[in-house]
């Protein structure tokens, strides 16, 4: 009867420990399947490493913007793709989009007549620093983004995240990386000034600290539990040989906070920005 009694205690062990470490539904906010990518990782083999690692939705973008409509093309029923455009035909055009007539007039072209139409949630990812942000292309491509109530995706320093509130205090910012190594304290205190504004957590290896989640960072997901999303960041192809590892680090924390908030971060507030339901 001890025996027994002892087998069963095990059991139950045994069963939430497998419940605890079962992995939850992600949605990719910072996803990109560029040109290169392309020829080793073509899109059936993509979207096996999306069921792999649980991803049922990915905010797309591509450089050029024709990858993006690859992955929705061939995106079953069970993933959810949600496009941006990017700003990038090729890589001659990272220093100098901000200043570019021919950037604005592709972003209006892709959103009215390209093969996105009807579906396409934002702009971006896009590089942006200090100055640049005071072009007049780039105040109008912002201004195109407030009249079609679009997210900008935004690879920036504080300096042009402050220009974005600047042309439009209202804008809706997914920042990038969260500023990459902007303190906590920082984060804190514009998502207190800025209510549209969202942290993308890739590349924030600081969120743990001696492979568990910080107290800082705790204590900001914590305060602002609608306010974070999860990404990726395939920039260059090695990054999808690394994409199940990444998305385990992601689920290690995510465990470590109470479960109603691991599920805001993982895909609920992505849900919510962009009018989904994964499936």
């Amino acid at each position: 009867m001890l025996r027994m009694i002892l087998g069963l205690f095990g059991l139950v062990i045994f069963s939430t420990c497998v419940h605890a470490v079962e992995p939850l539904p992600v949605f990719d906010a910072h996803l990109h399947y560029n040109v290169e990518a392309r020829e080793s990782y073509p899109p059936a083999k993509v979207l096996e490493v999306f069921r792999q690692s649980n991803v049922r939705g990915i905010l797309a973008t591509s450089r050029p913007n024709d990858g993006s409509v690859l992955l929705m093309k061939a995106a079953p029923a069970a993933l959810t793709v949600v496009p941006f455009i990017r700003v990038y035909r090729d890589r001659a055009d990272y220093g100098t989009w901000h200043r570019n007539p021919e950037i604005v007039a592709m972003i209006e072209r892709e959103f009215a007549d390209g093969a996105m139409k009807g579906k396409v949630r934002g702009i971006g990812e896009f590089h942006l620093y200090g100055d640049e942000a005071k072009s007049k292309e780039f105040a109008q491509i912002v201004a195109f983004a407030q009249k079609h109530d679009l997210w900008l995706h935004a690879h920036s320093d504080e300096a042009a995240l402050a220009h974005i509130f600047m042309l439009n205090p209202k804008a809706k910012v997914i920042w990038a990386h969260t500023g990459f190594s902007v303190p906590t304290e920082r984060v804190a205190a514009l998502m207190k000034q800025h209510a549209h504004l969202m942290g993308e957590l890739s590349y924030r290896n600081d969120v743990t600290d001696d492979g568990k989640l910080s107290k800082q960072w705790r204590t900001l997901f914590m305060a602002y539990p609608d306010r974070f999303l999860l990404g990726s960041d395939c920039w260059v192809t090695e990054r999808w040989a690394q994409y199940g590892e990444i998305m385990d680090y992601y689920q290690r924390w995510l465990a470590e906070l109470p479960r109603d908030v691991a599920l805001k971060v993982a895909h609920r507030n992505a849900e919510r920005l962009f009018g989904v339901t994964l499936k």
